[in-house]
């Protein structure tokens, strides 16, 4: 009966031990939100690292009181309730990095009109991790491994062959690990930014992704098109918004020689003056070019960003032909064919076109 008393209040204790981490956990916790409860960043992050910070916390106790009392099953039993703190101090760590990094990205808002900055650093915290998420992963199951006596001893002869693998996978991989570093060079070298406007291989569209291996390009029909992210470092390609959200667009057409330039300019103004897609930076009308039997016409008007001065250039288009065809039908492109000859005696005489 003695040695089962002393296995049942060893058992007790264990039990106990593990009741009261619990609880200390819980009041650290509760304590920790209360100081924190003015300060919504320092909140978030007790909530997310407090369930992970419980499972390390209990396992822990479990792994210093329990596999003492299994007898044959001491050995194994520890093994696993190490690997379990192994795992469970990875998931702590992964959860409180990610938070910090939520945290920053939360400082800078990508729905504002000057988002350059957030837009920059959006992309190097979503390099920043996926790295990281891959380091803990790596780092944990190292720890794992460890945890297995015989995988360290499998480890001896796998890092004794390091080298050799190490150079077959790299020649193996070189086009993979060229698009890694280009990832890298994307991130940090402000080349490229997530929600970037750019236009490649002939298509227009927003940045949406960038990984260590592929960006993402969002075009303005709703498609994707995905590149190997080597493509933006050996592959010129149009950044619309590299530097400032601003844009400047044209608008051409072709006119008769009748057209009135004033009153078309002063058409085009009151356009431009009237929509809210105007940003009131640049607005000009000029005759580009007066060859053969028409004048070209090029209208430059700005916006605050490339998806308002596409809508702007429609609009501009759409009021001037609707102004030309209203007020001056004569204006609009037609082909003159000067006809000399004689009927009946009569000597036929080009037509003037009308003025007014």
């Amino acid at each position: 009966m003695s040695g089962l008393e002393t296995d049942l209040g060893a058992w007790a204790m264990a039990l106990t031990a593990n009741v009261i981490t619990f609880v200390l956990v819980a009041l650290v916790v509760l304590v920790a939100r209360w100081f924190g409860r003015k300060r919504p960043g320092v909140r978030a992050t007790i909530e997310r690292a407090h369930r992970p910070l419980q499972v390390v916390a209990q396992v822990c106790v479990v792994r210093a009181t329990i596999p003492q009392l299994l007898g044959d099953w001491q050995g194994p039993a520890a093994q696993l309730a190490t690997a379990c703190v192994a795992a469970a101090t990875a998931w702590l760590v992964g959860a409180i990095v990610l938070q910090i990094e939520d945290l920053a990205l939360s400082r800078y808002r990508l729905d504002v009109a000057d988002n350059l900055e957030a837009r920059r650093v959006h992309t190097q915290i979503s390099i920043v991790r996926r790295i990281t998420v891959a380091v803990i992963v790596v780092v944990g199951a190292g720890a794992l491994l460890t945890t297995i006596p015989q995988a360290r001893a499998a480890g001896a002869s796998v890092l004794a062959s390091a080298g050799v693998v190490g150079l077959v996978a790299a020649l193996a991989a070189q086009s993979t690990l060229g698009n890694v570093f280009a990832g890298l060079h994307l991130a940090f070298g402000n080349s490229l930014r997530l929600d970037d406007v750019v236009v490649v291989e002939g298509e227009w569209g927003r940045v949406e992704e960038i990984t260590l291996t592929y960006v993402v390009i969002r075009i303005w029909d709703q498609r994707r098109l995905i590149l190997p992210s080597s493509y933006f470092t050996t592959t010129p390609f149009q950044n619309w918004t590299r530097s400032s959200a601003e844009v400047i667009g044209t608008i051409e057409f072709d006119v008769d020689w009748t057209v009135p330039i004033d009153e078309l300019r002063e058409a085009g103004r009151r356009v431009v003056e009237g929509s809210e897609l105007w940003d009131g930076r640049v607005y000009a009308l000029q005759i580009t070019e007066a060859v053969g039997g028409l004048v070209r016409v090029r209208v430059l008007i700005s916006a605050a960003n490339s998806s308002a001065q596409w809508d702007l250039r429609c609009l501009v288009r759409e009021e001037l032909v609707t102004w030309l065809r209203r007020e001056h039908p004569y204006a609009l492109p037609r082909q003159r064919t000067d006809v000399r000859g004689t009927l009946n005696g009569v000597v036929a005489q080009p037509v003037p076109a009308p003025r007014g």
